[in-house]
């Protein structure tokens, strides 16, 4: 779930430094990533069985910072710290949910257990589940799946991005008036301090879309969405992405920190750079 309160973030481009993770992902020799990307696989899969057994059927809590939590976003947490934990039990941990775990040092893996709990509460089937592998404070594994839609989206460093295990680029589109853009909510448009960029693309874009969360990340990656800006973001919410787009041929772009909070334009190489003069 994306909070509204501040947090761990990237702070620049394809890094996910932060407070909680900046002394993290520092590893002395080469990590398995094939065998990283199992584990991941196997915990996603766990976290689904979690997730969807309480779809449509699960009650809906507040936490501190004001954002909903539910029994499903906290077991799938657990399946999945479970399940990296006994592959790699070296590893740090940063969740969503339960915070740090870990050493002083090593590669870090960084998990959103539910990202769109919101949707999820409300029976909307666009949640997703987020995991992402760093290596001296860089992504080098990205998860998203999307349990109810079926899909899932996978890449390693080098080894191209995937969807349900066949090769996905992000779109050719070059031309800002003919590609669909995407945003995020217009509400942390607003936080980030930058309702002005939104504005903007509402008056200058015509096919502007709101596919929001981690939902509209993988619209990128499977090339239906040229291009998305999704503002006042945490470490969880970017990690994984901020490796999938580009292993998918395009361009993610962190922007800097606000209030403990990044910002992404990711998507066409093209396009990302016709909307970075949006700001």
């Amino acid at each position: 779930m994306r909070s509204r309160s501040s947090g761990a973030t990237a702070t620049d481009r394809g890094s996910t430094r932060s407070n909680a993770c900046g002394s993290w992902g520092a590893s002395s020799v080469p990590l398995p990533l094939e065998d990283a990307l199992r584990a991941a696989q196997a915990a996603a899969d766990r976290a689904r069985r979690e997730v969807l057994a309480r779809f449509r059927r699960v009650a809906v809590e507040t936490k501190r910072d004001g954002s909903p939590v539910t029994e499903a976003d906290r077991e799938a947490e657990r399946a999945i710290r479970e399940t990296l934990r006994d592959a790699f039990p070296d590893h740090r941990i940063l969740g969503e949910e339960y915070g740090a775990e870990g050493g002083a040092e090593g590669p870090c893996w960084v998990i959103d257990p539910i990202d769109g709990t919101i949707a999820f509460s409300r029976g909307i089937p666009l949640f997703s589940t987020l995991i992402a592998l760093l290596d001296d404070g860089q992504p080098v594994l990205g998860l998203i799946d999307l349990p109810a839609l079926d899909e899932r989206y996978t890449a390693i460093r080098g080894g191209g991005c995937h969807r349900n295990g066949q090769p996905t680029r992000v779109s050719g589109e070059s031309d800002l008036q003919r590609a669909i853009i995407s945003h995020g909510d217009p509400f942390c448009f607003a936080l980030y301090k930058r309702s002005d960029v939104f504005e903007r693309m509402a008056r200058e874009i015509p096919l502007l879309r709101g596919y929001t969360d981690a939902f509209g990340h993988a619209l990128v990656l499977g090339g239906g969405v040229g291009a998305m800006v999704d503002l006042n973001l945490n470490v969880w919410d970017v990690a994984a992405t901020q490796l999938l787009v580009p292993e998918a041929g395009g361009r993610c772009q962190t922007l800097p920190e606000v209030d403990g909070k990044v910002g992404l334009v990711f998507g066409s190489p093209s396009l990302v750079e016709q909307l970075l003069r949006f700001f």
